[in-house]
């Protein structure tokens, strides 16, 4: 196959942190190259310095046999490179067209843009991914997963001939991500080139030709996709072992009676009729394709949404919950699956955002306690192994994975009775995944319950007791332990089949 992308020693430092160092690899055309590494590797800043987001500061970059210098986003694209960023770069208030054709609307000889002509076009690849919407639908009205397709969709739209995508199925279910990967193979057949960053391993057998494994920002490996195991992969990224991904996932645990539960509850236009219950030491999880009203139950029960019908039900009290401090008064954490947007304060320090939820176990006639607020912060960072230079860092110079370990740490530390994980591990690598499924097993067994909300069905299988499975706002299908398979799964959460009242 022909040599579409090489890059030679490329290098880019920040201040105290060499991110990429020295890496070299080749992409051809039709190829699908994965790029693997914990977080904080450096797949990000080198994936940046091919689509022009960053100058390396040594090294060069070649595309189609040429050497190329990028001073811009927009001088790679017009080169034929783009890239689907992990965070979304759409804007809420326009519509599905306007943000796929954001700076490129059709318009007449007048400067007015052909609103029906841009619809149009929209509406292929609203098509092409099954997304759920019209053109003119306000993005900010979608769910996160069809937000995601819309971010491919736009980058799709500019017709590149190598296209970077990074954490694309993040928040996807697997039938959109089984249809993602079936365009990806047609367009391999037509000599597109993708560069592939995923922390889900399993997709790599399924989608990439190639493998390159970075770690700390150095090359570390090159293979055929056919020629290394799951295993092989991680023990390269995180440079030890891990036997065992899902912290005990062949334990037997002791889980005792029902202690919380909804009954029929209903949000107008989310779901409607839901009932489960939750035991003690249990992990209950909650499947569902995009739009089936997995996190809309979740936010409603922490009152983000309002309830027309039904009852929340904790340790035999029933709960009148009509905002969030009434929930979290009463013992019922969220983690919610938009930590950058809704979990954390980007801008504010470690410190502040460990005691977010606690603000006033930390203040005394009025005033913040400094020093208590520093001890419990530095206690959290040791207990959850955040890797950070300072607790007064940002929390937005922090990795993916360590953002996550600090938002568990903020609603863990109020020792709920009751605590929900909406995609506990979405956009963290296999490391911080296995610590946050410890973590996970670790709350449980002090006698509460888990639910834990996933798009990913191999973490669900992994790490749950249970599951509950919702189709179209209504819950469809419970699966226990022993019968766990990704088919039957799958076949309450297409509505082919169904084994409860509804």
């Amino acid at each position: 196959m022909t040599e579409v992308l090489r890059v030679e020693g490329l290098r880019k430092v920040f201040p105290g942190v060499v991110a990429v160092d020295n890496l070299s690899f080749s992409l051809k055309e039709g190829e699908v190259l994965a790029v693997l590494g914990e977080n904080g590797a450096g797949k990000s800043t080198l994936t940046k310095m091919i689509c022009g987001a960053l100058y390396p500061d040594a090294g060069s970059i070649y595309f189609g046999g040429e050497k190329r210098v990028f001073n811009s986003a927009h001088d790679a694209m017009t080169a034929g490179i783009a890239m689907v960023y992990q965070e979304l770069s759409l804007t809420g208030g326009m519509s599905v067209a306007e943000n796929i054709f954001m700076n490129r609307q059709p318009t007449n000889k007048n400067g007015f843009i052909k609103n029906a002509e841009m619809n149009k076009e929209a509406q292929k690849y609203i098509d092409m991914f099954g997304i759920c919407a019209a053109p003119s639908t306000l993005t900010k009205r979608l769910s996160m997963g069809e937000q995601q397709l819309v971010e491919i969709s736009k980058a799709m739209s500019l017709n590149p001939k190598v296209l970077i995508l990074d954490e694309p199925t993040s928040s996807l279910a697997e039938n959109d991500i089984n249809t993602l990967f079936n365009l990806i193979q047609d367009m391999k057949k037509e000599g597109y080139s993708f560069i592939y960053i995923t922390h889900k391993l399993s997709e790599i057998f399924r989608i990439a030709d190639r493998v390159l494994v970075m770690r700390d920002g150095h090359y570390i490996a090159d293979k055929e996709t056919g020629d290394v195991s799951e295993q092989d992969l991680i023990n390269m990224m995180v440079g030890r072992e891990i036997r065992d991904l899902y912290a005990g996932s062949g334990k037997k645990t002791d889980i005792g009676e029902p202690y919380f539960a909804v009954e029929k509850l209903s949000a107008t236009g989310l779901f409607m009729n839901v009932s489960f219950s939750l035991k003690r030491g249990e992990i209950l999880g909650i499947a569902g394709l995009i739009g089936a009203g997995r996190t809309e139950l979740a936010r409603a029960i922490m009152g983000l949404e309002k309830v027309v019908a039904g009852k929340i039900i904790l340790e035999g009290k029933e709960l009148v919950i009509n905002r969030p401090q009434d929930a979290i008064g009463s013992g019922i954490g969220y983690i919610t699956e938009d930590r950058k947007q809704q979990g954390l304060f980007l801008d504010f320090a470690l410190t502040e955002n460990m005691i977010a939820p606690s603000l006033m176990e930390f203040s005394h006639n009025g005033f913040m306690q400094d020093n208590k607020v520093a001890g419990f912060a530095e206690e959290q960072v040791e207990k959850f192994n955040i890797a950070t230079p300072s607790i007064k860092q940002k929390m937005m110079n922090l990795s993916g994975g360590n953002q996550q370990k600090c938002l568990l740490a903020m609603w863990m530390s109020k020792d709920p009775k009751v605590l929900i994980f909406d995609e506990p591990t979405r956009g963290v690598d296999v490391g911080a995944k296995s610590e946050i499924y410890e973590k996970i097993r670790e709350y449980v067994s002090g006698n509460y319950g888990a639910i834990v909300i996933s798009s990913d069905l191999s973490e669900l299988l992994g790490i749950c007791d249970r599951i509950m499975v919702m189709y179209n706002g209504k819950m469809r299908g419970e699966v226990l332990k022993d019968e766990f398979t990704e088919e039957l799964v799958l076949s309450y959460a297409s509505g082919l089949v169904c084994n409860l009242d509804m």
